[in-house]
């Protein structure tokens, strides 16, 4: 968990609890592949996904937009070939609090607990700080023992125009960019109220197919 989100602990405040459904899901994978030979598995810690592969195999993943109200919007193939073997979601929608307000944000990186940290980190950063419309309240006052202490939370988001939708994902896409060009992740999509963006050639082709909503690709 330290590890996957140690290269952000000077960008942001992160904590490894930002990690824990991830590291979480790669453990229970490890222990499952010490007992037996298995050529394909995964483990799906509540959307957070620690996948093996052996040669020749292969996975179909769904994308959701938002995960309280589960509907596939683009899928994508992920086979042993590709270096892809963790998958995670964050955004305002799901168990964790956010400090964002993306509804969903999906990362696909080397491991489960990396793409955990860096699917929190983006999500965080679709934003519109000085938004009106925008609930926020400490963390604590909702879990006192949140590690998230007095930071702000997204609690609600009224109906943004298409102008503020675009402002907000440009931010998360920023982030996911830096981070793809670090190394970090191979891929993300970013979706807010209805409009996506994809960071990396590896989706796009999965997300025009199979998507009638707004896509921009960066």
């Amino acid at each position: 968990m330290f590890a996957a989100v140690e290269p952000y602990c000077e960008l942001c405040f992160i904590t490894p609890m930002a990690a824990v459904a991830g590291a979480v899901a790669e453990t229970i994978l490890d222990s499952m592949l010490g007992v037996a030979p298995l050529d394909r598995a995964y483990v799906n810690d509540g959307g957070d996904i620690a996948i093996h592969l052996n040669e020749n195999q292969s996975y179909k993943i769904g994308m959701v937009e938002r995960p309280d109200r589960p509907s596939l919007f683009g899928s994508l193939g992920i086979s042993a070939a590709d270096p892809v073997r963790g998958i995670a979601t964050s955004g305002r929608r799901g168990r964790s609090f956010s400090l964002g307000i993306a509804d969903a944000v999906t990362v696909l990186a080397d491991s489960a607990a990396t793409a955990d940290a860096a699917a929190t980190v983006i999500a965080n950063a679709v934003n519109l700080p000085d938004h009106s419309g925008i609930t926020r309240v400490p963390a604590r006052e909702i879990s006192p023992d949140s590690d998230l202490g007095d930071l702000l939370v997204t609690r609600g988001v009224e109906l943004l125009s298409d102008s503020e939708i675009a402002a907000a994902l440009d931010s998360g896409v920023r982030v996911a960019e830096t981070l793809r060009a670090q190394g970090l992740i191979h891929s993300s999509a970013l979706c807010l109220q209805g409009h996506s963006r994809v960071v990396s050639p590896l989706l796009t082709h999965t997300f025009i197919a199979l998507s009638q909503r707004s896509l921009l690709h960066a």
